[in-house]
């Protein structure tokens, strides 16, 4: 019951091991493309796995795939098999005897007609595919439903679906269901059956039941919808629940699914979960972890297992549904826009598709980012974000348009507080208003702005801007409409011909992206979604058309980025994938929007762009989030070229550079960061045409380090880690290389803890290169070495192109007791080493003898009360500390290298006339040996519960973590212990001299009156 699971998710394949305690993506590195539509595991070989990519449910942020992928190794390696045009799979059904045979149910392109839809099939295994069911090239398959008493028999629904800009079109004279009974060669149409609607229909959930043959559900979007069944393989059909609540918004739900043992159970999926044990004739809701249900897997063989799919995420029950796993162990939110606030650590905010808006810490002292450190910051869903730079308590965010408050909801949140006020520019509900009956046009996702030059100054858009200078209380309008008013895009509400959309999402002639320069105050920009630019420069009096002339019409666009260096220059993104229209839109002016010029080149035709910034330390540098990830330029826009390193194939809807970090708000894997770009403000033709270079590092914060946080448990990689109290963090580890990697399943990843030392190899080099780190005198703290072997340095990686290690700002460790044997942390307890102190530091790279230095500063936590004095008085105990532990170290070698010479000496004599003398004078040199050693360490083999005192040893590496435990001057108690400690290890060394210079030395002497040859330690 806790094998193998697999849940397909908007963004990528995941895998439990566990019911759901943690999910792990396995798609990474594999998929080239994020969106998943399907997935199936086949009955017969569970190591066979097949999905269908790009999401079949189509809300306005829909995103597209590129065809079927398959595993045969349980999804540890993954082979794409075609179907590329096919765009949005809903459904795969596999043969349940041979894992060859496959269908695909391929809607083809949700923004325009295609001939790659409908029914594929596959019995090779996917190594070619026949079209076995097409309608037309406006409709494709959307659902599709196997017998698995006989295979040869399968139900498929075919949808006319087309989403525009304006508009959701569900249903036509296409859309129908039909029936195969030979394995797909050939197909009836069976939409017109006895018992089911007539004429044109929508979209269509099909279930079979897997306990009675024969008996087969239909959930049909039609002017007299309702839930139908038929018992004689849909030859007639009975009508059965017709509650609208089943059938809400039916393009994006209508789920379907039969219980795999009981012939009267069925599921329902929408807005609820709906479960029938009647056979479908009423249902009943129940409780879920949350809302907008997509998906649900039922075990064949124990229906009381069960995977559910929302917009929360997945969620698995054992026990038939009475109880659920966790959704808060999968970081997949869809973050539409990002603010970061003025905080240190500063915090990342954003906008969660179905959830609300959040505040997440860029990093935390915990070893890892829990969720218990993550807040929501009002039920904000859909919008903008902002954080008063002044008082970071203080967001405001927008939320979808039917909720209470009218269209482009507002809200203002309070952290001291937890309130939420709604600040709605004309707060009228709007919820089920056609475009041309409202007041304002708001986009489902309309900008906010704070001004950069007063944060009491408030924009927002509709197809007018607005401005307000108290926080929402009031507003006033400071532009004309700005957007083409084409009213034949507005006329009624979205949707049809049966259901309609009142939420929004689809109104169009409105502002989708507004900017204040940074430079000047009141020069604002706006852009439409229907292509068009304006320019102010008069804070709002009058506005000027600046549209690119190679912008088409009912272009949206999605972002515009004044230039942090040059009040004339500026960007924007813009897409128009709702057209079935996938080209990458960039432009820039540098005249104020007089003239542009496209700036794409190195981004593919296909990957639309949906954020372009500029970064605000080095003219020029540009990023670019698309629809499959990140893009930089070097060249302000002549080149691009991929920053994706780790980065999933995923949407990036949003970018900002704060603090020398790239912050990504994913569209279905939350936020990311990109830890320190400075190596990227450095980069140049010399740079790369030099055989080494060592980059200038940014400064770093002394925040503390919490890799000694202990693991407490570990199975098959996947460890599990103590954070604080009861929270706990699964992370997985791997080795690459000779470098064990790990990754956090279920909480963010702090950012490096310590120095970022980066440096460029032209190629690799296999003598050696090493990083030396000096102290604020000049004298060496620390060396690095890519010949490093010991374990206990990390080795410098010598590798061509980029390469870099974390200098953890600690200074080296003390002596260690040699390990003879296995110790116990108790027999060999190795101290923390001193951590240097906020200073002016320099840092050497050596390569083939060339030395080049750049310098770097470690600066104080701000949050921290102590002074310079106190942390440098810190450094200082420290290092007494660690060096009277190396002592005691080296005491403890010298001590057992003696009494192991003895006892050679003892074992050689065995047996000889002499033996009996050698013994005696051992045994008593052997003694006085051990009487010193249990002062000055735990005897191996001992229990340190059980000992009044565990060794001078334990004691002072104790002392170093009183001393290290946090950043202040040591107390008074510490210098004490250590006197007291020093005094008894100094008391302990003179007594083990004393001992060699007596009882060794007539032990040595008695040897060479034998003429025995011995060495002296």
């Amino acid at each position: 019951p806790t094998g193998l699971l697999l849940w397909r998710h908007r963004r990528g394949v995941w895998k439990t091991y566990d019911a759901g305690t943690y999910w792990e993506n396995i798609s990474d590195g594999y998929f080239k493309t994020a969106a998943i539509g399907a997935i199936a595991v086949a009955d017969s070989d569970p190591n066979v796995v097949y999905v269908g990519t790009g999401e079949a449910c189509l809300r306005p942020d829909v995103s597209h795939g590129n065809g079927v992928y398959k595993s045969t190794d349980a999804g540890k390696t993954w082979t794409h098999l075609g179907l590329e045009n096919t765009r949005h799979i809903a459904r795969i059904r596999i043969h349940p005897k041979d894992p060859n045979i496959v269908y695909v149910a391929a809607l083809g392109h949700g923004f325009g007609s295609n001939r790659e839809r409908g029914v594929y099939r596959s019995k090779e295994g996917g190594k070619t595919w026949d079209q076995v069911l097409f309608k037309s090239e406006r409709a494709g398959a959307i659902d599709l439903s196997m017998d698995p008493n006989n295979p040869r028999i399968l139900y498929a629904a075919i949808f006319q679906a087309l989403r525009q800009p304006w508009n959701i079109t569900s249903g036509g004279p296409d859309s129908g269901l039909y029936r195969s009974t030979d394995g797909g060669d050939t197909w009836t149409d069976i939409s017109n059956n006895p018992g089911l609607p007539q004429g044109i229909k929508g979209r269509i959930g099909v279930a079979v039941s897997p306990a009675r043959p024969g008996r087969v559900w239909a959930l049909i979007e039609a002017e007299d919808g309702a839930l139908f069944r038929s018992d004689d393989g849909g030859e007639t059909w009975d009508h059965l629940d017709d509650r609208r609540d089943l059938r809400r918004k039916a393009w994006s739900y209508t789920h379907l699914f039969a219980d795999t043992h009981d012939p009267e159970t069925c599921y329902v999926l929408c807005y609820d979960l709906w479960k029938s044990t009647d056979g479908g004739r009423t249902f009943s809701t129940r409780p879920m972890p949350h809302g907008d249900h997509h998906d649900l897997w039922i075990d064949p063989r124990n229906p009381d297992r069960m995977i559910e799919g929302s917009d929360g995420g997945a969620t698995v029950t054992l026990n038939g549904g009475a109880s659920w796993s966790t959704l808060y162990n999968q970081p997949t939110a869809s973050i539409f826009h990002l603010a970061t606030d003025t905080q240190f650590p500063y915090r990342v905010y954003g906008t969660q598709m179905d959830n609300s808006a959040i505040s997440v810490p860029s990093r935390s002292y915990k070893g890892a980012i829990p969720w218990g450190d993550c807040y929501a910051v009002g039920s904000a869903e859909s919008g903008h974000i902002v954080v008063r730079p002044d008082d970071p308590n203080i967001v405001v965010a927008g939320a979808i348009g039917s909720s209470p408050g009218g269209g482009g909801n507002l809200l203002r949140y309070d952290h001291r507080t937890g309130q939420a006020r709604l600040i709605t520019v004309w707060p009228e509900n709007q919820y089920g208003s056609a475009p041309k009956d409202v007041k304002y046009r708001f986009h489902f996702t309309f900008p906010i702005v704070l001004s950069p030059h007063d944060p009491n100054v408030l924009y927002t858009a509709a197809n007018v801007v607005f401005r307000s200078k108290d926080e929402g209380t009031s507003w006033e309008v400071i532009s004309p409409d700005l957007t083409r008013n084409d009213v034949s895009k507005m006329m009624e509400i979205s949707g049809g011909p049966f259901t309609t959309d009142g939420v929004s999402t689809e109104y169009t002639g409105l502002i989708f992206a507004f900017a204040e320069s940074p430079h000047e105050p009141g020069v604002l920009w706006a852009g439409s979604d229907d292509g068009l630019v304006h320019l102010s420069r008069d804070d709002g009096g009058t506005w000027n058309n600046v549209t690119p002339e190679e912008m088409p019409e009912w272009t949206v666009t999605n972002t515009i980025e004044v230039s942090p260096h040059e009040p004339a220059t500026a960007y924007l993104s813009a897409t128009r994938y709702k057209l079935n229209d996938w080209r990458p839109f960039l432009f820039k002016t540098n005249d104020y929007g007089k003239t542009w010029k496209k700036i794409t080149r190195g981004i593919p035709e296909d990957d639309f762009a949906r954020v372009i910034r500029e970064d605000p330390s080095r003219r020029g540098l540009l990023y670019c989030g698309t629809e499959t990830g990140i893009y930089v330029s070097f060249d302000d826009g002549a080149s691009w070229q991929p920053l994706q390193r780790n980065l999933p194939v995923v949407p990036v809807h949003d970018l900002a550079v704060k603090e020398d970090d790239l912050i990504a708000a994913t569209h279905g894997r939350s936020f990311w960061i990109l830890d320190d770009l400075t190596p990227l403000h450095q980069i140049t033709d010399q740079v790369t045409q030099s055989k080494a270079h060592l980059f200038k590092p940014r400064p770093t914060y002394r925040v503390r380090a919490s890799a000694r946080l202990p693991r407490i448990g570990i199975s098959e990689g996947r460890n599990y880690q103590m954070l604080s109290g009861d929270i706990v963090a699964f992370y997985k580890t791997q080795e690459a290389n000779g470098v064990t990697k790990f990754s956090y399943l279920d909480a963010g990843q702090n950012p490096p803890e310590g120095v970022v030392l980066s440096y460029y190899l032209k190629q690799a080099h296999q003598g050696d290169v090493t990083l030396t780190l000096l102290d604020p005198k000049g004298q060496e703290i620390r060396r690095f070495s890519s010949k490093t072997s010991n374990g206990q340095e990390p080795s410098v990686p010598a590798n061509e192109g980029m390469n870099r290690i974390i200098w953890d700002m600690r200074y080296p460790n003390g002596r260690e007791v040699r390990r003879e044997s296995p110790l116990s942390d108790n027999e060999n307890p190795r101290g923390i080493p001193p951590m240097a102190p906020p200073g002016h530091y320099q840092v050497q790279l050596t390569v083939e003898g060339q030395t080049s230095s750049q310098p770097f500063e470690i600066r104080k936590d701000p949050r921290v009360t102590a002074t310079q004095e106190d942390l440098e008085a810190q450094l200082a105990l420290h290092i007494q500390v660690r060096d009277k532990l190396s002592e005691t170290s080296h005491a403890i070698n010298r001590l057992r290298s003696t009494r192991q010479q003895v006892e050679e000496w003892e074992s050689k004599a065995a047996g000889s006339s002499e033996a009996d003398a050698i013994t005696r004078v051992a045994s008593g040199l052997k003694e006085k040996l051990a009487a010193i050693e249990r002062e000055l360490i735990l005897v191996p083999g001992s229990n340190p519960l059980n000992l009044p005192d565990k060794g001078l040893n334990a004691k002072l590496a104790a002392l170093t973590s009183v001393v290290d435990s946090a950043d202040s001057a040591p107390t008074r108690q510490s210098y004490d212990v250590f006197n007291v400690l020093s005094k008894r290890v100094d008391t302990e060394i003179q007594r083990l001299q004393e001992v060699v210079d007596t009882e060794l030395k007539a032990f040595l002497n008695l040897i060479e009156s034998l003429d025995i040859p011995a060495i002296v330690p």
